[in-house]
């Protein structure tokens, strides 16, 4: 009962998610379901020490992200450098190729370090102007920005400074750039059929005469008036750049360089500075990025309170509804059932380390409704056994961590995903009207360049 009581809260939650019903409610409520079906579980003490306890340590640790990338992108809307890098894109690229001018900026930053969180509330801005300006409809905006921010650049070229690239690393003595040609491979094969398969739904959509069309807007939308000055491109892009060197020079030279060892002590949670670097470097970066967009652009700001009040609350929906999805995710997690599952998909193919690992992998992070979290557990659970096995039968140690990377960005991206709910959210769509291109270009296609790097490596190539 316990294994239907996952499988039937699972479905539930991706099924009323598309429907529409919030998954503040949602999941909440579906995880002490699943804990009902277990039979002989506290469902109270489940839901205040693991749900909750797991929603707010995301809450914690990431809420800084949400919140100044929030304000961030509302600066940059409302201060005009959005439209101004909108039309200088559309310019260099053509109107007919609004999809790719989004997909590439989002991918310069993901790739750049800058978290998808971050990019979804910084880029939102700049893609809804090129949409509205090139005339694709805003429905196939959320899929532009998911594979920009979370396929090709989150699992799949070398180097990525991704989470996903980097869990793998002490399971298999690899490093970030592990398997460059296949994991090249696999970022043009997400790119290209991405952007091939978006191109080709916007050509079918115009073809019926379907253009942007009529949206409400959303707090993340700019206020900006179409009769004002727009900033030249060097100073709408300086914000931009800034976040990506800053956070590249915080995270590799200047915290590296300080001395914490403050941070062992108990009042500042016992931890290192490895583990706070990447987030003290965003942080920094973003609220330096912002004092410098605001002052580039003072004089065209209506109210620049409002604008910073305005990105603060667009925040606050995005971050609580991710963190929701955790929790929800560390309840099935914590199930004996749940067990059953991770030892079901860690022995499909005991014979082939790779093919098993590669389902497990996207079967955990499809459950959980994390990239990062499929992964963990299932390298936490076998990662050792795995390692062993590639090398008894000779596989690279670096196709292993490639396989495991991509594998984390396949099934993860379901309807119940934070980021993809998140990215609805700041867009002002819903999982009836754009989940089904988010579900090709963020699942289909990037299991196909999975299955392709498997069938590449296993040949040894």
């Amino acid at each position: 009962m316990g294994l239907v009581g996952i499988v039937l809260s699972l479905g539930l939650l991706m099924y009323l998610a598309y429907r529409g019903i919030n998954v503040l409610i949602l999941a909440p409520l579906l995880a002490c379901f699943a804990v009902l079906m277990s039979g002989g579980l506290p469902v109270l003490a489940t839901y205040t020490q693991v749900f909750m306890q797991s929603l707010g340590g995301y809450v914690i640790t990431y809420f800084p992200l949400f919140l100044l990338g929030a304000i961030f992108g509302k600066v940059m809307a409302d201060g005009g450098a959005a439209r101004t890098i909108a039309e200088r894109i559309v310019d260099w690229v053509g109107p007919g190729q609004a999809v790719l001018a989004v997909v590439l900026a989002c991918g310069v930053l993901t790739y750049g370090g800058v978290s998808l969180f971050v990019v979804a509330f910084a880029i939102y801005p700049i893609a809804n102007a090129l949409f509205r300006r090139a005339d694709v409809p805003k429905r196939l905006l959320p899929a532009a920005i998911a594979l920009g921010s979370f396929t090709f650049t989150m699992t799949a070229f070398p180097g990525t400074p991704a989470i996903q690239n980097a869990i793998p690393i002490p399971f298999f003595g690899t490093n970030v750039f592990a398997a460059p040609l296949l994991g090249t491979l696999a970022g043009v094969i997400m790119l290209g059929g991405g952007v091939f398969w978006l191109n080709r739904r916007r050509a079918a959509a115009q073809s019926r005469g379907e253009g942007y069309g009529q949206h409400e807007e959303t707090g993340a939308d700019s206020t900006l008036s179409a009769d004002t000055k727009l900033p030249g491109f060097p100073l709408a892009i300086a914000p931009v750049i800034a976040v990506i060197g800053l956070n590249a020079l915080f995270t590799y030279v200047l915290i590296p360089m300080m001395s914490a060892d403050y941070l062992a002590a108990p009042q500042y949670g016992e931890t290192t500075l490895s583990s706070v670097a990447g987030i003290w470097a965003i942080i920094v970066s973003l609220t330096l990025s912002i004092v410098l967009a605001i002052a580039l652009n003072w004089a065209r700001f209506k109210d620049l309170l409002e604008t910073v009040n305005s990105g603060t609350m667009g925040s606050l929906l995005p971050v609580f509804n991710t963190a929701s999805e955790v929790g929800y995710g560390a309840v099935i997690a914590s199930l004996p059932a749940f067990g059953i599952i991770r030892d079901a998909v860690l022995g499909m193919f005991p014979d082939n380390p790779v093919a098993s690992l590669a389902v497990a992998v996207n079967v955990l992070a499809g459950i959980t409704g994390s990239a990062s979290g499929g992964m963990s557990i299932a390298l936490n659970a076998l990662g050792e056994q795995f390692a062993q096995m590639g090398q008894e039968q000779g596989v690279s140690m670096g196709l292993m961590h490639r396989v495991t990377a991509l594998s984390s960005g396949g099934f993860d991206a379901l309807p119940h995903n934070g980021a993809v709910i998140t990215l609805l959210a700041i867009t002002g769509m819903t999982h009836k009207k754009s989940y089904g291109d988010i579900f090709v270009v963020a699942v289909c296609i990037p299991v196909v360049a999975t299955i392709t790097v498997i069938v590449l490596g296993s040949l040894g190539l």
